[in-house]
């Protein structure tokens, strides 16, 4: 990827010195991630190395740490379909990626002795394809969709007739002798996941017997996953450490573990393989992340509207453009942790930078005119 040009700013601080030093400094860090380029705190890409390392996702919904709302809702309806020897009731798991949803889908089959059969909505291209999956499921079969919104109309009516009667309309024949035959499939749970919950139609929603959403993880709860996590990679790891990492982790453990095996290997490379919080500190400067969890991008949209665009407002799709995004991921990914981070804000008029991004950046905010505070209003 190639190197941001930073352009020479034209506001001054103070009304006397110009503010491009402070560019500079930021503009270093921001520098380094992208040259490595990275992405490692991009929870919803996935990498080589997060499927791999299945032995860090827990097993059972007693080794599944934090959501307990969902766990304690999830494990009252797994224990009356138990006993009850009955499938599960559909369930529908709504949340930002990385938070577990997979994973409590496994738990989910886990739970129940049941049979675990998964696939995601792109790749179902055709009917054929979800006909061949149901069709050779067992009882109480758990069936894990993953992005589920990304369904195709076809397979989604399909899907109807299934989760409602369990059977499959199957078409036998071309014109006139055509006929529709319905073939009897074994009760089975659906489990839908999506990070998108507003783009599922709603008779698919309405078939859902069980609706969980998760939250993003609070401080404690991603110092304890890491401390489980440790102990399974076979690393020490100090609580202060623990928590620095789960203060840059964004609330989601995807990201978290990525965090922990990078600073296993600085604390292997370039200390006593313990990791402690110089190692957390060193190796979070290497990789481009601040304290925030915030990486090079994050830094180049604040950036970006702040010496392009005078802070804002400005357009999605202009804001885009200026950092080489596509507006989705912009929109899906950068915007809301920037917004929960109280760094930016969505006006009628387009984004625009607060006063506490200028504050974590490290520059003075940009005095605005009468004219230009009154056009927020509108």
């Amino acid at each position: 990827m190639s190197k941001s040009v930073t352009p020479k700013s034209k506001y001054t601080r103070s009304g006397k010195k110009d503010i491009d030093d402070e560019m500079n400094i930021v503009a270093q860090l921001a520098s380094q991630a992208s040259m490595s380029d990275t992405h490692i705190v991009r929870a919803d890409l996935t990498s080589d190395e997060d499927l791999q390392d299945t032995n860090l996702r827990p097993k059972m919904l007693s080794e599944f740490l934090g959501q307990e709302q969902v766990k304690q809702n999830l494990g009252v309806f797994i224990n009356a379909a138990r006993e009850r020897q009955e499938a599960l009731d559909h369930l529908f798991l709504i949340g930002p990626p990385g938070l577990g949803k997979t994973t409590l889908a496994q738990i989910t089959a886990n739970e129940l002795g049941a049979e675990f059969k998964v696939t995601s909505a792109p790749a179902l291209e055709k009917p054929a394809n979800l006909a061949g999956i149901l069709s050779t499921i067992t009882p109480r079969t758990v069936f894990f969709i993953d992005e589920i919104h990304r369904l195709k109309p076809a397979i989604e009516e399909m899907l109807y007739i299934a989760m409602e009667d369990y059977e499959l309309d199957w078409v036998i024949g071309q014109g006139a002798a055509a006929r529709t035959v319905r073939i009897p499939i074994p009760h089975f749970t659906l489990v839908g996941a999506t990070t998108k919950a507003g783009m599922v139609s709603s008779p698919l929603i309405s078939r859902f017997g069980i609706i969980q959403r998760f939250n993003f993880y609070g401080r404690d709860e991603l110092a304890s996953i890491i401390h489980r996590s440790a102990s399974i990679l076979n690393v020490q790891v100090e609580d202060d450490a623990a928590l620095l990492l789960a203060d840059c982790s964004r609330g989601t453990p995807r990201v978290t573990n990525r965090l922990l095996r990078r600073m296993r290997d600085f604390a292997q490379v370039q200390g006593s393989g313990v990791i402690t919080t110089d190692i957390v500190r060193s190796g979070l400067k290497n990789l481009g992340i601040d304290a925030l969890g915030l990486e090079h991008y994050d830094r180049e949209i604040l950036l970006s509207i702040i010496k392009n665009f005078g802070g804002g407002p400005v357009g999605a799709e202009t804001l885009a453009i200026s950092i080489g995004e596509s507006m989705d991921t912009l929109e899906d990914y950068y915007e809301p942790y920037l917004i929960q981070c109280g760094f930016l804000q969505r006006t009628p008029r387009g984004r625009v930078v607060t006063e506490k991004a200028y504050e974590h950046l490290g520059l003075t905010p940009q005095k605005r005119n009468g004219n230009e505070d009154q056009r927020l209003l509108f």
